[in-house]
């Protein structure tokens, strides 16, 4: 009997073992699907607060249907998007242009001069035929070789492809999600045993919940790093508005990528400010050293303000997690999958959080380190 038993439990493993390889399987197969959907999770989790500010809106009081809410919201953030691209791609345009002009002007007066004399004062080895222009136009007929401008070509084509497929699957998805914020729920809910059904649909509350702020919280961050950068490269470094406006999109951009992206942000401001103002004439009339540190002081503050006013708002009310504890996730996250990883890190670990304590709340490290359910804290004894 005891042997039956025994054979019994063994089997039920087996066959757990071999349906949660099934399912990796598949998941693996069409992880491109699984994308999308997970894409147009996250959209209708930011697009959802923006649900709710619609339906306020009444005419002789009744709101617009759903499904009209729906569209009107995607529509919404469809338009941020696209009001970030046509400001941030302009600028490029602009810098390579101007970087252009610089390389075709004669070696008189040329500002690149400078810095090639300075080069070969830090570092005498290189000799005094060094020549950065030289080096820069060789590689740019490197780049714009008949073989690359065909693979590019190439690559773009694919690339458009895919994007516009995906960017379909995404909204098509997301319309749905936003229009009926409990789908998602009612999806997965749908694929667990009746007796999880329960704490599964809690936990997805949960989450949804907590990544919801989280996403929005992360909007509102990027547009308080880029508007203060705005404000800083056009009323003090005077740059100009396209300019200012095109350099603060970027930083706002990259500050998404946690620790380094705002270090990436200032170098890449510094450096475009500073060809500008050597392609346009544009900013304060000062030494090019004093100009470069004015617009690095200036997106330094902003990082200042970044880290001590919006991320500790964003993150101890939207995850409630501890500075700490999201530092260590980041550099884990960083060093399993980079960039990427360090871009999922803290929506997966509050997704981590949200399952362990609603599953595992008599653990040990659960309790001590993840608030219950309801926002308390657990108490230490």
């Amino acid at each position: 009997m005891e042997q039956e038993r025994s054979i019994d439990r063994l089997a039920r493993y087996l066959i757990g073992a071999g349906t949660l390889a099934i399912l990796a399987w598949l998941c693996w197969y069409f992880k491109s699907v699984l994308v999308y959907i997970i894409a147009a999770f996250v959209v209708s989790l930011i697009g959802q607060p923006v649900m709710r500010l619609l339906r306020k809106i009444t005419i002789k009081g009744k709101s617009a249907p759903n499904w009209l809410l729906a569209i009107l919201t995607i529509l919404l953030i469809l338009g941020v998007l696209i009001l970030i691209v046509t400001q941030a791609i302009p600028v490029v345009t602009n810098i390579v242009r101007d970087a252009a002009v610089l390389n075709s002007s004669t070696a008189t007066g040329n500002p690149l001069d400078g810095i090639n004399d300075w080069i070969i004062g830090l570092f005498p080895s290189l000799g005094p035929d060094f020549d950065l222009i030289a080096i820069l136009m060789d590689k740019l007929k490197e780049v714009t070789s008949v073989t690359n401008v065909t693979a590019v070509i190439s690559s773009v084509t694919s690339f458009v492809t895919s994007f516009a497929v995906g960017l379909f699957s995404i909204v098509f998805i997301s319309f749905f999600f936003v229009r009926d914020e409990t789908l998602f729920r009612k999806i997965v809910s749908a694929l667990v045993p009746d007796r999880m059904e329960g704490k599964i649909a809690k936990a997805l509350g949960d989450i949804e919940s907590l990544l919801s702020r989280y996403f929005v919280g992360l909007l509102i961050e990027m547009t308080g790093v880029a508007l203060l950068d705005f404000v800083g490269l056009w009323i003090i470094a005077r740059l100009g508005f396209s300019n200012a406006l095109g350099i603060a999109f970027i930083a706002g951009i990259l500050n998404i990528i946690p620790y380094v992206g705002p270090l990436i942000g200032e170098a890449v401001g510094v450096v475009l400010a500073v060809i500008l103002k050597y392609g346009t004439g544009v900013g304060l009339d000062v030494n090019i050293w004093v100009f470069a540190l004015i617009v690095l002081a200036i997106m330094l503050t902003t990082q200042l303000v970044d880290n001590f006013v919006y991320q500790p708002l964003i993150y101890s009310t939207s995850i409630k997690a501890s500075p700490l504890e999201i530092f260590i996730v980041i550099l884990l996250a960083g060093h399993i999958g980079g960039i990427g990883g360090m871009l999922v890190a803290i929506p997966a670990y509050t997704v981590i959080r949200v399952i362990a304590s609603r599953f595992f709340p008599d653990v040990k490290v659960v309790k001590r380190l993840i608030p219950t359910p309801g926002g308390g804290n657990r108490n230490q004894k």
